[in-house]
């Protein structure tokens, strides 16, 4: 055979090169899945996690063990060195669970590591005793070095894998499942067991609110939203009390100043005060509002993350892919089955008590133990002489005596037997019978006892561990609304150039670098285009400003005159959506084609123009004025009303025009806390530019506002919130702490301060606002007493009290009471045309 064959063959060898490197990367892969990376469904444990608590388990005597200790003693079973078997141990404490800590062991709020493992202690909690060890339902395997035994799983009664969440990458997958909140759980173990519906959502740590509307249950491609929380300290600071999952106080803080650098956002400073609680300072730069701040700051920092579930465990040793609710089920039943196991396990230890308990009873009470005195002539012939002796007895018992229970019987010493002692062993048979009963009992009914058992759990440990995440719908922002202008657009109107380097141009506005900019041109094109050092839109340009998107109330007015008739047509049109980057005719689309005239009107304003047509012209008027409120505003591709068909030489504003243009509806998202002109929400009335809105706060403060929609009110503390009238009547009803009584007012709104809040109740700590209304002839209903003791009584308010100033402290209504209750006598009421009821 040639060298070159046999290189081959030995190439293709199992032993050689290539048959060494056939099978390495899938081996690989397995190993990594299923031995590192990715939890098993029985216990919801990775392998580390599991020899640590298997470790812990081995040294529990009580009291705390240095965590380096810990380490070791899991070095007998984890072939992968102590720094993973510290990192998974630390992990599993900071979770508060099933390991007790003692020491710093970090923080993971902050990001701050623990101590070195020599300076820190762990033991395991209780809830971990009682949980995930029982010998005797464990399934044994020898370690990766063969001297020791080690669990395979460990026998985990409660859905542990949800509680904590884990998270892991293995060779082509990862696993990243959510942690839950603990009594819900619990809670829905039960409902499942009893064959109810369920639903799971996410809790943290670290609290905060979660959008959870799309989190599909867990499934790969579902999506939490999670928030901050961020409070308005004062009209100049921000402060933020948490920090979202997976993000640590140090990430939150360089997000929110790399969006300042990039001008996203506009702020003085942030500081990290965070101790014991989450704190973080924002000081608001001047003259920026701070609703728009906290938009900006979930648009653009980590005040709002996004996280993607993946829920990869392994069944059967196999990866799969399961849903939250499927883990559940499979945790519920898992637990049901060990349960099963060790009440079948006791119960045949009882019967095992039991039968040699009366096999005692039988030996001592019939004198069996003197054949243990006589003479006989073996062993062997003294065991079978008292294994004839208890055959008229072997009817009471369960099951044959064996030869290992009469050597038993006779190991024990042998001395004068008191009755007191058969009484003994009665009552012990009397008790091992009712144990039984009690047992075979929850056997038969398992479900019950599997309930029970959760229910324990949630009795025992579930105090402090009520839901930290609040799940509430989160609007969605609009990047570009509430981005801060960190740029200025500039234009070259006669080379058709704009952009943010025309510095020696002239200026068109403030914008961020997320706007669009609308263009007009004296051709009559109309282009739409992103914020950009320098575009080209065409030659002589008439008009440009920040686009906004789906703006019904901006409308164009404009004269053109068409190239191939000579005709001039006036239009007025809306710009809400259009494609970006294309260029649109306003005209009939003929060349030569030109404006004469264009303005933008922010509220449909329709001015009148003077036309001045050519003096060679044959017209007899050669001047006309046109009213552009004459013309329905249509949509930009409509050729327009003729105007004239002489050819003109001018035109010129004459005169500025009304709004042609409905009121501004408006309504209140109480679901969001926003204001909406898109009918979401309550109506609060139709709104001309300079109409305001007044709100009302639990907390017995007004405050007068405008009609901007980026405005956010705290939907838990607004009581009311319409259209100001400042000719209306505020009537309100508070408790006043002092006296301990409900005080009621008649005022009107004498402050004109706006975006201010002004505490109109008599001011104290447990001072509350009961009820407000700015009806004009109110009636309060007031409830005493309980159940047919009930009593009711109506009170006119303005036969009652005067009106007042809106500082003054009002008249007593009623002494406090706690079963005392008030509400306004409801009354239909005509609000601008829509119907409320007060």
């Amino acid at each position: 055979m040639s060298t070159k064959n046999k290189s081959t063959e030995f190439l293709d060898n199992e032993h050689g090169v290539q048959g060494q490197y056939k099978t390495w990367f899938l081996d690989y892969a397995s190993y990594v899945i299923l031995e590192r990376a990715v939890p098993a469904i029985e216990d919801g444990l990775k392998p580390v996690q599991r020899r640590i608590l298997h470790a812990m388990k081995e040294m529990d005597d009580g009291r705390f063990n240095k965590v380096a200790n810990i380490i070791g003693q899991s070095m007998q079973y984890h072939p992968h060195g102590d720094a993973s078997i510290g990192d998974a141990l630390v992990n599993m404490g900071q979770k508060d669970l099933l390991i007790e800590t003692q020491g710093n062991w970090g923080d993971i709020r902050t990001g701050d590591d623990a101590a070195a493992a020599r300076y820190i202690e762990a033991r395991l909690s209780k809830f971990a005793l009682d949980v995930a060890f029982n010998n005797k339902t464990t399934e044994w395997q020898l370690s990766y070095d063969g001297r020791k035994n080690e669990p395979v799983t460990l026998p985990m009664k409660f859905p542990l894998l949800l509680a904590q969440g884990a998270e892991g990458i293995a060779v082509g997958l990862a696993t990243k499942i959510l942690p839950h909140n603990f009594c819900e759980l619990i809670d829905a173990s039960i409902k499942y067991l009893k064959g109810k519906k369920f639903e799971l959502y996410p809790d943290f740590q670290t609290g905060g609110s979660m959008d959870a509307s799309n989190y599909n249950d867990g499934k790969r491609g579902g999506k939490v939203r999670v928030r901050v929380t961020i409070e308005e300290f004062d009209k100049k600071t921000l402060v933020i009390r948490d920090v979202p999952y997976g993000v640590t106080t140090t990430q939150l803080k360089d997000s929110i100043i790399k969006a300042n650098d990039q001008g996203k956002i506009k702020i003085k400073k942030v500081e990290d005060l965070t101790a014991a609680d989450v704190e973080l300072k924002i000081d608001l730069a001047p003259g920026i509002s701070s609703d728009i701040t906290i938009d900006a700051l979930y648009a653009f920092t980590d005040c709002e993350v996004s996280i993607s579930p993946n829920a990869c465990v392994i069944v059967d040793k196999k990866p799969m892919f399961l849903t939250a609710s499927e883990l559940l089920r499979a945790s519920a039943d898992n637990t049901k089955e060990l349960l099963r196991r060790e009440l079948e396990i006791k119960l045949n230890e009882l019967q095992e008590k039991w039968h040699y308990t009366s096999l005692e009873k039988i030996f001592f009470e019939e004198k069996i133990y003197k054949e243990l005195e006589k003479k006989h002539e073996t062993w062997e012939k003294v065991l079978q002489a008292i294994d004839k002796a208890f055959a008229p007895f072997k009817t009471q018992l369960r099951r044959d005596i064996t030869r290992e229970d009469i050597v038993k019987l006779t190991e024990k010493p042998v001395r004068r037997i008191y009755k007191l002692d058969i009484d003994e062993l009665n009552e012990q048979i009397k008790a091992l019978n009712a144990e039984i009963k009690q047992v075979k009992h929850d056997l038969a009914n398992l479900v019950d006892f599997a309930v029970a058992y959760y229910e324990n759990l949630l009795k025992k440990y579930g105090k402090g561990r009520e839901r930290k995440t609040e799940i509430k719908p989160f609007e969605a922002i609009q990047a570009n609304k509430v981005a801060i202008a960190n740029a200025k657009i500039y234009m070259n109107r006669a080379d058709g150039f704009i952009g943010t380097s025309l510095k020696k141009d002239e200026l068109i506005a403030d914008c961020s670098d997320l706007d669009d900019i609308i263009v007009f041109t004296k051709a009559g094109k109309m282009k739409i285009v992103r914020v950009a050092d320098k575009t080209f839109i065409g030659k002589d340009i008439i008009h440009a400003a920040v686009f906004q998107k789906n703006d019904e109330r901006t409308t164009y007015n404009m004269i053109y005159v068409d190239g191939k008739s000579g005709i001039s047509f006036a239009k007025r049109f809306n710009v809400t959506g259009i494609t970006r980057d294309k260029e649109y005719d306003l005209t009939k689309g003929s060349e030569k084609s030109k404006v004469q005239y264009f303005t933008a009107n922010a509220n449909g304003e329709a001015e009148i123009v003077k036309v001045t047509l050519s003096p060679n012209c044959s017209a007899r008027n050669k001047e006309l004025e046109f009213y552009f409120e004459e013309l329905d505003i249509k949509a930009r591709g409509t050729m327009g009303n003729q105007v004239t068909k002489y050819p003109i030489k001018s035109v010129k504003f004459k005169e500025a025009g009304r709004s042609t243009l409905a009121t501004r509806k408006l309504w209140y998202d109480d679901k969001f806390g926003r204001l909406s002109a898109d009918e979401k929400g309550v109506y609060i009335g139709g709104f001309d530019a300079e109409d305001k809105i007044l709100v009302v706060f639990a907390d017995g403060t007004y405050e007068i506002t405008d009609q901007e929609l980026t405005q956010r009110f705290d939907v838990d503390k607004v009581l009311l919130i319409e259209k100001f009238n400042p000719n209306k009547t505020l009537t309100a009803i508070y408790y006043d702490g002092d006296k301990e009584q409900y005080n009621v007012k008649r005022f009107k709104i004498e402050t004109t301060t706006l975006k201010s809040k002004f505490l109109f109740i008599k001011e104290g700590e447990a001072n509350q606002l009961e009820l407000i209304t700015t009806d004009n002839d109110p009636v309060v209903l007031i409830y005493t007493g309980k159940g047919a003791q009930t009593k009711t009584q109506k009170i006119k308010i303005a036969d009652f009290v005067e009106v007042m100033g809106w500082k003054a402290v009002g008249n007593k209504l009623a002494d406090y009471s706690k079963s005392i209750e008030m509400e306004w006598e409801p009354r239909a009421k005509e609000d601008n045309g829509m119907p409320e009821l007060f």
